[in-house]
């Protein structure tokens, strides 16, 4: 099995540079893979030997990286399940770095840390706030002990806010000195440049409504299509795309048709890259329950849509809190969020886009900038 996986997977380079080892289940999910799959694609070439492993994918993604990536496909059915196949691959390549992201998949990689080679450094990114995810999500009882024992190995935690951070430090005890802030890295141009012409993609008068994410209870599409109805009620031709896949899409239709919103809700799947939907969108929608600092908000701030959002965390709030062309919400429900976006529908003007100067510093240079100085921190600490 390991003579065959090695064959496959691991190519021998003979370079200096460190070998900095990502690790995401698969490609296409939400926006942690989206941060990796930049990362991947963007981390310099010159100063660092970059690998990418999908965890949970079994076939190769075609023509999605440029030249300079090694990409190592494990297969594993799930997560859980990968640790024959993660382990082989760390202890061949022994890479200087490894990152991971998701904490199921920190989990695996943190209980496996003391079979690695000893100068492979381990950091893990945080995709959401702790607390948050504890106290609603349905987590085994054990997911708390977990993240106290195993986080305090990881060389540093990546975190997405200040919030986040805190969080982590008052819920885990984890020391400050290893939790690190670092914004998710957007190619803010690409996005704007594919917005400039209409996409032909809305039909109606509108207002025309955007959500994107995972069909999943904690982004809170439940909410929406209740907030709908009573948008609904004053702007009856508002209608509302869902880009996204996942466990609770047939509920979420079923709940749909109850509402007797099926002619104005089309849900669409997932997207690589839903932007495709920015031209004419009156407003994105995000209606999480708890989130870290969502991917999806980011890009429709990047392409200047109007935003409508829940306090889904104390990072979002401290982010979208006093800008122009955002709306928050006083509280987590299906009606604090229709009155968010009643007030946001009544104020703005047809065809309405904003700046979001907030966006600047997850522009992918300023971005991966900040990840480098942290990789090369770390990678430094490991010299004699």
């Amino acid at each position: 099995m390991y003579q065959v996986y090695t064959q496959l997977f691991v190519q021998k380079t003979m370079t200096d540079r460190p070998k900095i080892l990502l690790l995401i289940p698969h490609l296409g999910g939400g926006g942690s893979e989206k941060v990796f799959a930049q990362l991947a694609a963007s981390l310099s070439r010159e100063k660092y030997e970059i690998h990418l492993a999908l965890v949970t994918q079994a076939t190769v993604p075609a023509g999605q990286f440029p030249p300079g990536l090694t990409l190592h496909v494990l297969g594993a059915s799930r997560v859980r399940h990968a640790a024959f196949r993660l382990l082989p691959l760390v202890r061949h390549l022994r890479p200087q770095l490894l990152v991971s992201g998701i904490f199921h998949l920190n989990f695996l990689v943190l209980l496996l840390r003391p079979f690695f080679p000893a100068s492979t450094r381990v950091l893990v990114r945080q995709n959401g706030t702790v607390s948050a995810s504890l106290a609603l999500d349905p987590l085994p009882s054990y997911t708390r002990l977990l993240y106290r024992l195993l986080y305090r190995r990881a060389d540093r935690v990546i975190c997405q806010s200040t919030a986040m951070a805190k969080d982590l430090c008052r819920e885990l005890g984890i020391q400050e000195s290893r939790l690190s802030v670092l914004p998710n890295p957007l190619d803010v141009d690409e996005i704007r440049g594919a917005v400039v012409e209409p996409s032909g993609l809305w039909t109606g008068p509108g207002p025309h409504l955007l959500a994107v994410g995972r069909l999943s209870r904690e982004k809170g599409f439940d909410l929406l299509l209740q907030a709908l109805v009573t948008v609904r009620e004053q702007f009856p031709h508002a209608d509302l795309v869902i880009a996204g896949s996942g466990p609770e899409e047939a509920a979420l239709k079923t709940q749909c048709r109850n509402l007797g919103l099926d002619p104005a809700v089309r849900f669409v799947g997932h997207m690589d890259k839903p932007h495709a939907y920015f031209p004419g969108a009156t407003a994105f929608v995000l209606s999480s329950r708890h989130e870290g600092i969502p991917n999806a908000l980011l890009e429709a701030a990047a392409g200047g849509l109007p935003l409508v959002a829940l306090p889904a965390s104390e990072g979002l709030t401290d982010l979208l809190r006093g800008q122009p062309g955002a709306w928050l919400a006083t509280e987590i429900s299906g009606n604090g969020l229709a009155s968010s976006l009643l007030e946001a529908l009544k104020s703005l003007g047809l065809g309405q886009y904003f700046d979001h100067p907030f966006i600047e510093p997850f522009r992918i240079d300023r971005a991966l900038h900040a990840y480098e100085d942290l990789f090369d921190q770390v990678l430094r600490k490991r010299q004699p």
